[in-house]
């Protein structure tokens, strides 16, 4: 089994910054892609970022120049600094790593989420 646990989020001002952590633990035998997604009230869940093993990185349009993602391989682990927080950020975060398996299996694998609210 493997599972994606997250930390990071919370409350924040308009302005502020978070750093959202994921970490990949369980039969993994190596991890392609991890990115994190997001999903407001009422709305559909959307991709925020994400990041491939060698660090090639794509990130949704709203977010660029204020969020950055990383990886630590040998941790199995991702992080997304989110500055310059907007309201409109405000969304259940979400971790996801595409794992492969020893026989070459890929699965997604998605954690509990977190929740980021940016208010004053």
């Amino acid at each position: 089994q493997v599972q994606l646990v997250e930390s990071g989020g919370g409350l924040v001002q308009p302005g502020g910054s978070l750093r959202l952590s994921c970490a990949a633990s369980g039969s993994i035998f190596s991890i392609d892609v991890m990115g994190w997604y997001r999903q407001a009230p009422g709305k559909q869940r959307e991709l925020v970022a994400i990041a491939t093993t060698t660090s090639s990185t794509n990130y949704a349009d709203s977010v660029k120049g204020r969020f950055t993602i990383s990886r630590d391989n040998a941790e199995n682990t991702v992080y997304l600094q989110m500055n310059s927080l907007k309201p409109e950020d405000t969304a259940i975060y979400y971790c996801k790593a595409v794992i492969v398996g020893s026989r070459g299996s890929q699965l997604d694998y998605w954690g509990q989420g977190t929740q980021v609210t940016v208010s004053s």
